[in-house]
This record gives C-alpha cells, sequence and structure tokens, in this order.
C-alpha cells in the first residue's frame, strides 16, 4: 500500500469516526425528545410531572438533559462494534483459519510453495496477504545463487515484517475508541448523577416542606445517569475484550505461519 493511499484510508477513516458520533448524537437526541418524551409516558400527559407507573421510557426521560450523550455513547459503541464485526471478518477471509494454516504448514512441508500461493488467493484474509507475500519471495530467494544463507533468511523474514505491518494496523483500528466509551460513559454518568443529587439537596433545603416532585426528580436523574453511565461502559469493555481476543489470535496465527514459512525455507537451504 503506498503512502498516498494510506493518507487517504486515514482521512476517510477519520470522516467516519466523526460521522458516525455526531449522526449517533443527533439519533439519539431525536429518541429522547419524541419517544421518551412522549407525553403518553407520562402521568396526565405532563412529561413534567412523574413517569407512569413500569413506564421504563418515562423514567429515562427523567434523566434529565445528560441521558441523550449517554446514549450517544452507546449508539457509537454500536456502530463500531459491528465496524470491527465486518472488519475482522474480512481478516479472517474464506474457511476456517486453523485449517487454512495447517494446509499452508503441509504444503510448506512438501515443498509446494506454488499450490500454498494459490490456497493464498482462496482465502483472501489478512493471514493469506501476509503469508503470500513471503512466499512471493520464497521460489526468488531459493534459486538466488549470489546471496548467504543467513541472508536470504533475513530477507524473507523482512518481507514477512513489512506484510504484516501493513494488516495489523487494520485489525486493531478504533479499538481505542472502546477505551474511551468505557471511561467516558462512566464519567458522562457520574455528571449526571452529580446534577440530580444537587437537584434533590436543593429540593430538600427548602424551607417548609420539600417539593416532593423536584426531590423525586432529582433522585430519578441521579439513578438514570448512573445506570446509563456503567451500562455503557460495561458494554464498551466486553466489546473490547472481545476484540483485543480475536486480533490476539490473528496475530499469533500470523506469527506461527511466519515462523514455519522460514523454517521451511531454511531447511530447503539445506537440501
Amino acid at each position: 500500500m503506498s503512502k498516498q493511499g494510506s493518507s487517504i484510508k486515514e482521512a476517510f477513516q477519520n470522516v467516519f469516526t466523526a460521522s458516525a458520533i455526531i449522526i449517533a448524537y443527533i439519533v439519539a437526541k431525536v429518541l429522547f425528545d419524541t419517544v421518551m418524551g412522549n407525553p403518553i409516558n407520562f402521568e396526565g400527559g405532563n412529561p413534567n410531572g412523574h413517569a407512569l407507573e413500569g413506564n421504563y421510557l418515562g423514567i429515562i426521560y427523567k434523566g434529565g438533559f445528560i441521558v441523550p450523550f449517554l446514549m450517544t455513547c452507546v449508539l457509537v459503541l454500536i456502530i463500531f462494534v459491528v465496524e470491527r464485526l465486518i472488519t475482522l471478518s474480512r481478516a479472517k477471509g474464506k474457511g476456517r483459519l486453523n485449517a487454512f494454516v495447517r494446509n499452508l504448514q503441509k504444503f510448506l512441508e512438501e515443498d509446494r510453495i506454488e499450490e500454498a500461493v494459490e490456497a493464498c488467493d482462496k482465502q483472501r484474509g489478512s493471514l493469506a496477504n501476509v503469508m503470500k507475500a513471503g512466499l512471493a519471495r520464497y521460489r526468488d530467494l531459493q534459486r538466488d545463487k549470489e546471496l548467504e544463507k543467513d541472508q536470504k533468511i533475513l530477507s524473507i523474514q523482512k518481507a514477512f515484517e513489512e506484510a504484516t505491518a501493513l494488516e495489523l494496523p487494520m485489525l486493531s483500528k478504533n479499538m481505542v475508541i472502546f477505551t474511551t466509551l468505557a471511561s467516558c460513559s462512566v464519567l458522562i454518568g457520574l455528571i449526571g448523577t452529580v446534577l440530580g443529587m444537587i437537584r434533590a439537596f436543593a429540593a430538600l433545603a427548602q424551607s417548609g416542606a420539600p417539593d416532593a416532585l423536584a426531590l423525586s426528580q432529582g433522585i430519578s436523574e441521579a439513578l438514570v445517569n448512573t445506570a446509563f453511565g456503567i451500562t455503557g461502559s460495561t458494554l464498551a469493555i466486553f466489546a473490547f475484550n472481545y476484540f483485543s481476543t480475536t486480533i490476539d489470535d490473528y496475530t499469533f496465527k500470523i506469527d506461527e505461519s511466519g515462523f514455519s514459512l522460514t523454517q521451511s525455507f531454511a531447511a530447503s537451504l539445506k537440501n
């Protein structure tokens, strides 16, 4: 991949990330105002009053203006979970990776390099791309009479490492989104909790009988924001751990296949 192509891809990715956040906020705001703030969710049809008993949409609406930001975090999380699933599915390629790795090792042991290249073309995953780059140098280095054995091994390792360096960023792209959402969801929820408690204590501080409506709204705001923040953070942590494990598995298979390729090449030079 050229530097220009990489720059264009990077710019597109930045635009996608910014657009996803903006669209998620717009959708969250619309849902908050029109669905959760619908008068049918409240006693007497008044959104400023109490939510109907057991009506969770109305209860969430009472969380206040912080709720759309928390909903945005959840929607952005969903968007990037889908994006990661699609990207890693493409990186996996066709068929089972374990079977593909075993077939490659078999082809290498039997010095069937051309068949190994064909298998990579059919598989079309990140592992196949890396292995194809190494295999492309395999035959040329075997026939090279000028380079020493150690130089040939270093050359094929370099080809493998360069191909790996191009594939790994795609696998780990946007993972920082999940760690950011895990932190931001809790912090934004905490802001809503504090604001709700301020409202609740302000109602208690009034002279005479406390304002029961203001007190209940303050407590609802605090609890709703706390629940939303913790939920968003928990989901983001689960997503990060799942995708990190998947990426580590891909990386291990790439390293394993690269080691097999290097060992097979070194063994072929002895013959």
